[in-house]
């Protein structure tokens, strides 16, 4: 790949000064590619882990225990009306720092790393929205289907599974295509604790490069790309799920 654009983006420095040095430079290409997918890896389990989080915590809000649905309307308080980024900071400087760690051979590392410790707080930052879109999705589900599914017998977990759920999925899914868009782009938070994404490989950079307009605007594009792919992905989920003259 880099033998094939490698000679152009050179003679387009040499020729005009645009360095776009991670196109031509074997070792800034290859930190680039890395960050890619550490990108889109971060990207994946933050969104799927946000999902499990609101699929459980929209169960939890109804449940008939009620210090679990205490617990869980403080947990979207806090998580709701703090920044991530300083949930992100919180998560790795200060829970980070009580949890276990382990003999890697002379010194010792945390069980949870600095990646593991983003998708966790913005897993929970962005399941905190997707706990409220779910809970207006069931509320949305006609409760003549509620007990529908109680008179054929279904207990509570599994009327939520098979009947509730699915139905409430569709009604929420344009609210959930858009939450899960901003967690997408949240994700640049984690450069703030040295998570090798694209934004701090950008930052590393342009930092020994000094070829800040360049950086930024590859950022630009990637993210319009990542962005436009989840958007055409959701949407073409949502027309497939579509139940005809419901929703």
């Amino acid at each position: 790949m880099l033998d094939t654009i490698g000679p152009f983006f050179k003679n387009l420095y040499d020729t005009t000064g645009f360095n776009f040095i991670m196109f031509y430079e074997e070792y800034e290409y290859d930190r680039f590619i890395d960050a890619i997918f550490v990108s889109i890896k971060l990207i994946i389990a933050c969104l799927i882990f946000s999902l499990v989080v609101g699929i459980v915590g929209a169960w939890a809000q109804g449940a008939k225990s009620k210090p679990l649905r205490l617990f869980m309307a403080g947990y979207i308080q806090v998580f709701r009306n703090t920044p991530p980024f300083v949930q992100l900071l919180f998560f790795y400087f200060v829970i980070g720092t009580i949890t276990p760690q382990v003999d890697a051979g002379g010194y010792f590392e945390p069980i949870v790393g600095n990646f593991g410790w983003a998708v966790i707080s913005l897993g929970f930052f962005a399941g905190a929205f997707n706990t409220e879109i779910f809970r207006s999705g069931i509320e949305a589900v006609p409760t003549s289907t509620v007990e529908a599914a109680e008179a054929l017998g279904y207990s509570r977990m599994k009327a939520y599974i098979y009947i509730i759920f699915p139905l409430a999925f569709r009604v929420c899914l344009p609210a959930l295509n858009n939450n899960l868009v901003n967690l997408l782009k949240t994700t640049t938070l984690a450069y703030g604790i040295a998570v090798p994404e694209m934004m701090y490989t950008a930052n590393q950079i342009w930092s020994d490069n000094v070829n800040v307009p360049e950086m930024m605007l590859v950022l630009f594009v990637y993210y319009i790309g990542l962005v436009g792919i989840l958007v055409w992905g959701m949407h073409r989920w949502e027309h497939k799920m579509r139940i005809p003259g419901y929703g």
